[in-house]
């Protein structure tokens, strides 16, 4: 027995097919102890995925979170920026990673479907299949065990008979060589003797009958009961480590499916960054830059002498009001009559605040705010109209330009001519979509019609008919305006076309002069300012009008008068005119009326010659003279 074990055991070393039932067949417990642990190996092994698993998940989500943070809003201010071939790359590089992060979301859910799972479940099965084998493990233990218990029992039992029968043949031995024992206690002894050899031979043939069958017994649990067991118990713990190799498998497997579409991704981001051309992009600003105004010509010569010519009969105290004046005009023109341009410049142009519930210093606190005013400062509005060539024509297309921008033009004419070009055409190209559109219902409806006519079954076909009616109108209506838009870009596509043949005219002219220093400059100006509105052309003026252009820009800026006051006002609250273009009033403060509410809100105010300003209207009560109203001018 013990060679053929020995031998097994060899064999197994060798070949790698070792049998638990003959290696093992005394290590029961150390194989339920092994199995528990290989149950506790799997169940860990499981936690492990779940948690790589909620990992991806996490890291999935972060990235589209990242992804969509950065991604273009609907009608929103970035819209301008993504016609620039970065900003493009960068939007296609945030819908790679999208679909990056989707990957991601791929490799959780398979790992979760296709290991986690499986393999939670196929551990429940594990425990109750080891808990059967152990179970007829034992079972067969115990029988083994009964049946040694049976075979002690017997052999005590046969050991306690075989001494009583000895004595009972040495007392009968005894009692038989004594003459002085009577026949009968002789006879009795004998027969007692006889008995107890014979429940000594009875009990030898139960030990003998017990032990036949405790070896019987023992020799089929060690070579075919714990054999089969193990044998089970060997192919479920086999199962097991296979199906840990499989999980593992689908492990790497479940990350290498999706390797080429990350690869994918990858490579659409390296394409959106091969594609960014930074030619291309400095093209792009200047479209979206351009104004299509021409350079501004040289300045031209203004001969103050002229005035100083003047006849003697003029007082030397107004000659030297206007040398002096002249003097300041031609240093710091634009910072002459601050609050009359801070006041053009700055107009609230958004509804005032709402009065405050309180008119006590609190509840201003957390009251009203002054007008948002334009982000355009003032110190880059006079740069603009600095940069033309005539004072007075800059600050008069200034007046023009801001009164189109508070009022916002269907035509654009506040634009520069190239930016106004482009808004028209996008403009005209979105009403065409819409009558296209418009188009596209109407022959639906139209074919619905023929349809419902034909087949009376389905349909009225008089119910079609306000629905197309209400499209004609829709459509005469857009119509109309897409003429109206093809006219203004006409136009605006015909001043361009001037301008570029009126600039090379200039150009020719100025090499042909070049030689030459004229006291004026006769080049042609340009009738259209940077704001998009239309000036005088001075160039028709000759030298000799110096003296009439000089007396108008003086009107212009400083002998302007001001405007009349209409009426009063008295405070109702107080206000804060934190920005430019507004003033600020305590409650009960009396101010002049120079202008009123012309629907929006505000009332132009004065406080004294120097300070005027807008306030709300529902801050203040008014006090209009009827007669100083009717007669009251605007600039």
């Amino acid at each position: 027995m013990h060679s053929n074990r020995g031998l097994s055991r060899r064999n197994c070393l060798e070949t790698m097919s070792c049998s638990w039932g003959t290696e093992l067949w005394d290590q029961f417990d150390n194989l339920e102890k092994h199995t528990q642990w290989g149950i506790e190996f799997l169940e860990r092994y499981t936690k492990f995925v779940k948690e790589r698993s909620e990992i991806e998940l996490s890291y999935a989500k972060q990235i589209r979170n990242l992804s969509k943070k950065y991604q273009l809003k609907k009608n929103s201010k970035d819209e301008e920026e993504y016609k620039y071939t970065s900003c493009r790359a960068f939007l296609i590089t945030l819908n790679e990673l999208n679909d990056y992060a989707g990957q991601h979301e791929v490799i959780a859910e398979n790992l979760s479907s296709q290991i986690t799972a499986e393999l939670t479940r196929y551990t429940q099965e594990l425990k109750a299949e080891r808990k059967s084998h152990f179970h007829d493990g034992r079972r067969a233990q115990q029988h083994i065990e009964n049946s040694w218990k049976q075979l002690e029992s017997s052999k005590r039992r046969f050991e306690r008979d075989c001494k009583e029968a000895d004595r009972a043949q040495h007392y009968f031995d005894k009692v038989d060589a004594d003459i002085n024992v009577t026949k009968a206690d002789v006879e009795k002894a004998k027969q007692q003797a006889q008995l107890r050899h014979q429940v000594a031979e009875d009990s030898k043939n139960e030990y003998l009958t017990y032990l036949q069958k405790f070896n019987k017994d023992q020799h089929e649990h060690y070579y075919t009961l714990i054999p089969h067991i193990f044998q089970r118990i060997q192919e479920m713990e086999e199962r097991r480590v296979g199906r840990v190799r499989e999980s593992m498998r689908v492990y790497t497997e479940v990350e290498r499916k999706v390797l080429p579409i990350v690869s994918k991704c990858l490579d659409g981001m390296t394409k959106a960054a091969e594609s960014i051309e930074p030619k291309m992009d400095s093209k792009q600003v200047v479209e979206s830059y351009k104004s299509g105004f021409e350079p501004p010509g040289d300045v031209e010569f203004e001969d103050y002498s002229v005035s100083m010519k003047r006849a003697v009969s003029e007082s030397s105290f107004l000659n030297a009001r206007g040398e002096s004046r002249r003097r300041s005009r031609s240093k710091l023109w634009p910072l002459l009559k601050r609050n009359k341009l801070m006041s053009l410049l700055a107009s609230p142009r958004q509804p005032p605040p709402p009065p405050p519930t309180s008119p006590s210093p609190d509840g201003l606190l957390n009251g009203p705010q002054s007008p948002q005013q334009p982000k355009e400062p003032l110190s880059q509005r006079l740069n603009d109209f600095m940069s033309t060539k005539h004072k007075m024509h800059c600050l008069r297309s200034l007046k023009r330009g801001v009164s189109s921008r508070g009022t916002g033009q269907e035509d654009y004419s506040h634009l520069p001519p190239e930016q106004r070009r482009k808004k028209l055409q996008a403009k005209l190209n979105d009403i065409n979509k819409d009558i296209q559109k418009e188009m596209d219902q109407r022959d639906a409806l139209t074919k619905m019609k023929d349809v419902y006519i034909k087949n009376p079954h389905l349909g009225d076909p008089d119910s079609i008919d306000p629905r197309l009616e209400e499209i004609t109108q829709s459509l005469e209506k857009l119509q109309l305006e897409a003429h109206k838009f093809e006219g203004w870009l006409t136009e605006v596509e015909r001043k361009l076309l001037e301008k570029g043949s009126e600039s090379q005219r200039r150009q020719s002219n100025h090499f042909d002069s070049q030689g030459n220093t004229p006291l004026t400059n006769n080049y042609g100006q340009n009738r259209e300012s940077p704001d998009g509105s239309y000036t005088e052309d001075p160039s028709t003026e000759t030298t000799m009008q110096f003296k009439s252009r000089s007396t108008e820009f003086d009107d212009e800026f400083d002998d302007e008068e001001p405007l009349p006051t209409i009426g009063t006002c008295k405070a109702l609250y107080p206000f804060e005119g934190q920005n430019e273009g507004t003033i600020s009033m305590a409650e009960g403060e009396m101010l002049y009326v120079i202008e009123e509410d012309k629907g929006d809100g505000w009332t132009r105010v004065r406080r004294n010659e120097d300070e005027e300003g807008y306030v709300p209207t529902s801050y203040i009560k008014l006090f209009l003279d009827t007669n100083a109203k009717g007669a009251m001018t605007y600039i």
